[in-house]
């Protein structure tokens, strides 16, 4: 039996990084189907990137910020992408609502964490879904706590969290870990601590690595 450990560093506000997690389920599910009578698990840690460390800390205008950030012609050909794209991975991107600093999101993040992989999962999938489905504010810790009680975590645990700084130190010092690793972009994927899968790929590149992966192991 093998347990593929996958490290994915990822922002909150970062549509690829959506789009990567569904090609990883899918590659999973494919390399499942391809292996019905393996018992191989899989378990992923999510890690912490920022994006726009200057980010405003109160929630801008996600299609204005856009604009100022890439022009207005090259934003409009960013939403036509990941619209397209979005479709094709199961995601119903909205470009309305709020943009904004992510380091209270990776707390909650960090949160989930404390609990199990599984629960750091769930949280990271409600944030997307907030996010980019539902033009929630990702500055809002009232949006953020619905996501987190979504996830399956005691409001009452979630809002204490977010009103300290919890989890803050090591948000800072896991986004200065990938600096130093030298990830400049995500989402970022590692499988055992070494085979790196760089960008929203195909879920046919996760389980070319699957399979090397078991391969080794069983050689």
């Amino acid at each position: 039996m093998t347990n593929f450990n996958i490290a994915i560093t990822s922002d909150n506000v970062c549509p690829w990084c959506y789009v990567g997690k569904n090609k990883l389920e899918r590659g999973i599910s494919l390399y499942k189907s391809a292996h019905p009578s393996s018992s191989d698990t899989f378990t992923t840690t999510w890690l912490p990137f920022y994006l726009n460390p200057a980010a405003p800390k109160i929630g801008v205008d996600k299609r204005s910020y856009y604009k100022s950030r890439f022009g207005a012609e090259k934003a409009a050909m960013i939403i036509d992408r990941l619209a397209a794209v979005g479709k094709d991975a199961g995601i119903n991107f909205s470009f309305g609502g709020k943009i904004g600093n992510t380091r209270d999101s990776h707390r909650l993040v960090e949160l989930g964490k404390t609990k199990g992989p599984d629960v750091q999962t769930r949280i990271v999938e409600q944030l997307f879904k907030s996010y980019f489905e539902q033009e929630g504010d990702i500055t809002s810790h009232e949006v953020l706590r619905h996501a987190g009680v979504r996830a399956g975590l005691e409001e009452e645990e979630v809002r204490s969290w977010l009103e300290s700084d919890k989890g803050g130190e090591e948000v800072d010092k896991e986004v200065a870990e990938a600096q130093i690793r030298g990830v400049s972009g995500v989402p970022n994927f590692v499988l055992q601590g070494k085979y790196e899968i760089g960008g929203a790929q195909d879920a046919d590149a996760f389980v070319k690595v699957f399979e090397k992966v078991k391969e080794m192991e069983e050689s």
